[in-house]
């Protein structure tokens, strides 16, 4: 499969794996670039640019395909122009930006071959983006598992739009677990799609506790909630008694100092490593309706490619 994406990041297909906070580490990362895709590490849950460094040098042991480096700027309060530096004196092939202003990014990265995604969740955001620099825009619709934007646009019509006003590939993000959604991302003015929660239930999701697997395994597509709107920081998450607290807690305190410790990255750690569904949540998107196994990342591909080419067939039935 030839698009704009897969010739811009070098990979044959135009299939991403989402950054994953505190997930998205080399095992899974080189799976995916070794499927075919391209895998990414999640910087700012490493704990210094050290941890960075061994990380995108064991994805180096493990493919020689290309990876990126997620940067989640602006949603874990600390500094991040050491981790981009490590990026950039590892020469890593692609860096992805959300949760802020990647402007100074941009700025760090001037002058190097390293490609630039950014995600949005508006319109205006994607067209920013483009001014600013941007190789691809990545757009997640309110489906999305994690962070979402706080238009509650969906998906379908988001892509539709942002690929009609941008020049720049576009990479949909939010709803997709499947060869299906691949083409009907592509349908729609995409050149790619991100995943995030399709990749969690596989085997090399290796640091992704049974408990939170399996939740998603058995959860539907009304089994999820968002949470953090009252702060003005919508994110989709597995419905759980965990997550009820924090809404209740909305209703009545909408602080972030009423929420905090419950939406901290130490709450999120708590069910996503430990399985404590009591004292922690996991990020979701609606896909989990449509995820019922946890094959390897090599199979999971085939299943892609598989869906993909049945996709193809019909529409050519029907030329």
């Amino acid at each position: 499969m030839k698009t704009r994406i897969t010739d811009l990041l070098s990979i044959k297909l135009p299939i991403i794996q989402g950054g994953l906070a505190y997930l998205a580490y080399s095992d899974l990362c080189g799976a995916v670039s070794n499927a075919g895709g391209l895998g990414q590490i999640t910087a700012m849950s490493l704990p210094s640019p050290e941890a960075l460094r061994d990380e995108i040098q064991r994805v180096r042991t493990l493919t020689n395909q290309p990876f990126g480096v997620n940067f989640a700027i602006g949603q874990h309060g600390r500094p991040f122009e050491h981790m981009v530096q490590v990026a950039i004196d590892e020469d890593v092939p692609v860096v992805t930006m959300t949760g802020g202003n990647p402007a100074p990014i941009f700025e760090m990265l001037e002058g190097t071959s390293i490609k630039k995604l950014v995600l949005v969740a508006a319109v205006r955001q994607a067209i920013k983006a483009e001014s600013l620099g941007a190789d691809a825009v990545m757009v997640v619709g309110q489906e999305g598992g994690g962070h979402l934007g706080r238009d509650d646009v969906g998906t379908q019509v988001l892509i539709r739009k942002v690929a009609q006003s941008v020049s720049i590939p576009v990479i949909a993000s939010g709803g997709i677990a499947d060869g299906y959604g691949v083409m009907a991302a592509l349908a729609l003015g995409a050149e790619g799609v991100e995943m995030g929660t399709r990749f969690i239930a596989t085997k090399e999701c290796v640091h992704a506790s049974e408990a939170y697997k399996e939740a998603i395994l058995q959860a539907s597509e009304q089994d999820t909630v968002v949470i953090k709107r009252s702060i003005g920081a919508p994110a989709r998450v597995l419905k759980s008694s965990f997550t009820e607290r924090i809404l209740e807690i909305e209703k009545v305190s909408p602080t972030y100092e009423a929420l905090k410790d419950f939406i901290s990255g130490e709450a999120n750690k708590q069910f996503i490593y430990e399985g404590n569904e009591e004292k922690g949540f996991g990020w979701a998107g609606q896909v989990v309706g449509l995820i019922d196994d946890c094959p390897t990342v090599a199979d999971l591909f085939a299943q892609f490619t598989e869906e993909i080419n049945e996709v193809k067939r019909k529409w050519c039935e029907h030329e």
